[in-house]
């Protein structure tokens, strides 16, 4: 798969512009001559890029220091200076008014979102970037808060129409009064274009990070996986991951990659003494102020015995609604106690008694754990390491195995003195701006026992003792966890900036010894600090918040409105982390009431696809939409983005339909999803939904909604006289051009339509074609892999998967061959031409087509 970023094409004339971007001493801030900018204090100042940055300084490779030198002339940095140094200043940079904004700010320490507006008091604290729409000259301008010497900047909201920018260093050691470069500024006639213009020059300046066009992608990026998180939560033991993957395999959806998430890792309490693995914890949040006590896997794992589970017979006493029933069990806990204690005296006597009672079926419930007599094993016998072997012995598809680890090892770091590791534990200091966002649950269970951080000076041997001993059990990548912490336990370490450049070089040494360099997922880290400190090695990370089947917080219609707030986290995010790290929109569950829902803007989104199914809770119809008999998916060529038309509005509660666009290797993809229902409450600083807005709206689909320019080799298919387009919910065909009328569209909550453009090829006088693949699977053009059109009128195709083959076609084919054999073909007069290929495997599943029209 071609990197997303390599062929951004350029509409601004080649020729420099002079003072395009211009302070002027009447404290406006000018784009092209249009005010962007007012009132700005006499204390800010903007440099032009050639002012600051030096080519020569840079490791760059060499076509990127050209196209930054070529752009550089639309960027230049603001900055500002006060009289007393302090370790957080916070100025205005000037107001704005009635000027369409999209912002990405952060809700909670580690996830953020978008948000649109049209003054500076609209946006939210914690503001990572702005971007501005300026119709007088058909431009856009991004202002992008970024890193200058130890402080991190964001974005905050002021008073009548004023935007601030907040410098911290974390550390009241670390203090400044001066700034030159804090934030970027950067303008673009393109939306798209100015994201990668803008953040390719901030690398090249910087030069702590590197893009995504400069890193490999992991291993799984094609791939189809599951993850024990929701299955399991931190109950997960290896006869449970065994009877996953075996549902998988024997339901003909193959996994070919594996996360064991959160509860294989050897975590004690500072009251359990000796250190010991903890019991009866069951559900997120219960684990949050154990540490590491040992490096290694926990109990459950570290107890395994080869072979113990490739016995015929070895899995079949398994209950696989065990899991489940002690969920169930301790949510019914959580919800008694919440209860309890906002019950009156009188009914508190009551709720404890239930509590207990509770407590003992779940103890009972726990109890009953196939823990595996592995004490006399010798080191290759048993634990994770036999483990991960039985697993590749019996399932011959799974090629990889990740482990969850939280950045500081556990959420609640590393146990002091009980490891080689010098670890002190750290209370949390949460900054005034991070304090404006949203209450966090996981944020107040680490406040309360602190983090037990590793010494900067040991970070590299840290992450190498884990993960070296992990590689050598046969886990191949980890998905890294809980990013931000840093930032709260920075004081004593040089500030939030130095502190990270310290561990994520350590990861980074690590990940590029032990792991291939790439077989990293980061999650919990959309903080611009990570991006611009942490992204050297790391290639791919999560763009939303978690999949949530409910609502944490409990409101029972969150099963419904969440889902399409997720869709707008991962769409809206991925137009600035995708340039830096490759978007992965988490997990699902196929059972939810919206599988259907998550599943097409999976299928589209450009990356891995993987689900978080309990055992023997799985719709495979709808998996099988989207995974080859092989364990791999029909991935489309880019990431998916929000479409032009979307970008300065609220997808989520005006009657947007949120539209996202990619591309495959012969056509164009929309995908349409009606996402109404939720919102970011100011006031109540939350997301939560609102009812009246979960209806059935109106919109339209055209095909310059695709932005074709965006990859050169969809750059031709932009300049197609015709469009063959595909309906897959309707299973309808249309043929549109760049003049016809929009395609319109009516959308029922949480419901979508998917829609491929190909063009139409005239491969013979009269004879017209366009290939959409296999119509069965959700991305049906991404099953298409080669295509190549005969002047005597013949289309080849080689094609991958099993299912429906559809094409438009003008006039009914005189022969249709599959893999050298004549097949029966249907074709109708509304020019829908379909056939039934096979699978193959001794192709890989590929098959050889070819439609001919003449003899």
């Amino acid at each position: 798969m071609g990197q997303p970023n390599d062929a951004v094409c350029s509409h601004f004339k080649p020729e420099r512009l002079e003072n395009i971007l211009d302070l002027s001493d009447d404290g406006k801030f000018r784009v092209k001559g249009v005010s962007l900018l007012t009132d700005i204090p006499t204390n800010v100042s903007f440099t032009e890029y050639s002012g600051f940055c030096k080519s020569s300084d840079s490791d760059a490779p060499p076509a990127l220091l050209r196209f930054v030198d070529s752009i550089s002339y639309r960027g230049g940095f603001l900055g500002f200076q006060v009289e007393v140094p302090s370790d957080r200043l916070t100025n205005s940079l000037g107001k704005f008014t009635d000027r369409n904004f999209l912002s990405i700010f952060r809700f909670k320490a580690w996830w953020s979102s978008q948000w649109v507006g049209t003054n500076g008091s609209d946006l939210e604290m914690e503001t990572q970037w702005v971007l501005f729409e300026v119709p007088e000259i058909k431009s856009y301008v991004l202002i992008v808060p970024i890193i200058e010497g130890s402080f991190r900047s964001a974005l905050h909201p002021g008073d009548d129409g004023h935007v601030l920018i907040c410098a911290e260093s974390g550390s009241t050691h670390v203090k400044s009064s001066s700034f030159k470069s804090i934030a970027y500024v950067h303008v673009s006639d393109n939306p798209y274009n100015i994201m990668r213009e803008a953040y390719s020059a901030i690398r090249v300046y910087l030069n702590t990070f590197r893009l995504l066009e400069e890193k490999s992608i992991p291993t799984i990026i094609d791939r189809f996986g599951w993850c024990t998180w929701d299955a399991f939560y931190l109950t997960v033991d290896p006869s449970g991951v065994w009877g996953g993957v075996n549902d998988f395999a024997e339901a003909g959806v193959p996994l070919k990659f594996l996360i064991i998430d959160d509860g294989w890792q050897s975590i004690s309490f500072d009251s359990d003494e000796p250190p010991q693995d903890c019991k009866n914890i069951v559900l997120g949040r219960e684990q949050m102020t154990a540490r590491l006590y040992r490096l290694e896997e926990g109990e459950k794992f570290r107890k395994y015995k080869a072979r113990s589970l490739l016995a015929p017979d070895a899995f079949a006493s398994y209950d696989p609604m065990r899991p489940k029933n002690i969920i169930a069990k301790s949510i019914e806990i959580r919800e008694t106690n919440i209860a309890r204690n906002k019950a009156n005296e009188s009914q508190m006597s009551l709720l404890d008694v239930k509590v207990d009672k509770l407590k003992q079926e779940l103890h009972m419930m726990l109890k009953d754990v196939r823990i595996y007599d592995g004490k006399a094993c010798k080191d290759e016998a048993c634990g994770m390491k036999a483990f991960t072997k039985d697993l590749k012995t019996k399932f011959k598809d799974l090629d990889d195995i990740w482990v969850w680890h939280a950045l500081c090892g556990a959420w609640g770091g590393v146990r002091p003195g009980a490891t080689h590791l010098n670890s002190k534990v750290m209370q949390i200091r949460i900054s005034p701006g991070l304090d404006g966002v949203m209450e966090d649950a996981a944020s107040v269970r680490i406040a309360e026992g602190g983090i037990g951080l590793v010494h900067p000076d040991q970070a590299t041997n840290f992450y190498d003792s884990m993960h070296a001993y992990l590689a050598s059990a046969g886990i191949t990548g980890v998905k890294v966890d809980v990013f931000n912490t840093l930032e709260y336990l920075c004081e004593d370490y040089g500030g939030r900036v130095e502190l990270a450049k310290r561990y994520y070089d350590g990861l980074t040494k690590s990940v590029k010894k032990n792991f291939s360099g790439i077989n990293i997922l980061s999650s919990m880290q959309q903080c611009n600090d990570f991006f611009f400190l942490g992204t050297k090695q790391i290639a791919m990370g999560r763009v939303a918040d978690d999949f949530w089947g409910k609502d944490p917080y409990g409101d029972p219609e969150g099963e419904l409105w969440l889902q399409g707030l997720h869709m707008v986290h991962c769409s809206y995010n991925s137009l600035w982390m995708g340039q830096i790290i490759h978007p992965d929109w988490d997990m699902f569950m196929s059972d939810h009431v919206c599988a259907n829902f998550h599943a097409v803007s999976r299928a589209i989104c450009g990356g891995p696809v993987y689900v978080s199914d309990s055992l023997g809770c799985h719709d495979f119809n709808l998996l099988k939409k989207l995974v080859y008999l092989d364990g791999t998916i029909p991935i489309c060529q880019h990431f998916a983005l929000p479409t032009r038309d979307c970008i300065f509005k609220s997808p989520l509660f005006n009657n947007t339909v949120l539209k996202i666009w990619n591309f495959n290797k012969y056509g164009g993809v929309i995908g349409a999803f009606n996402c109404q229902g939720a919102g970011w409450d100011r006031k109540e600083r939350r997301f939560k939904g609102y009812k009246q807005y979960y209806k059935t709206i109106e919109g339209s689909v055209h095909v310059n909604d695709i932005e074709w320019d965006q990859k050169l080799e969809a750059l031709k298919m932009g300049y197609a006289e015709e469009y063959a387009v595909y309906l897959n919910q309707e299973n309808f065909v249309v043929l549109v051009n760049h003049e016809s009328d929009p395609i319109q569209v009516v959308l029922k909550p949480s419901s979508f339509e998917l829609y491929s453009f190909v063009p139409i090829k005239k491969i013979k006088e009269n004879v017209k074609f366009a290939p959409f693949g296999l119509t069965n699977m959700y991305n049906s053009g991404g099953t298409i892999q080669e295509l190549d059109y005969k002047e005597e009128g013949i289309a080849k195709l080689k094609i991958k998967g099993r299912g429906s083959f559809l094409a438009y076609s003008n006039t009914s084919p005189k022969i249709c061959m599959v893999n050298g054999v004549e097949v029966e073909f249907i074709w109708t007069h509304q020019n829908k031409m379909e056939f039934d290929i096979p699978w193959v495997n001794e192709t890989c599943g590929v098959s050889e087509v070819i439609v001919r029209f003449s003899i």
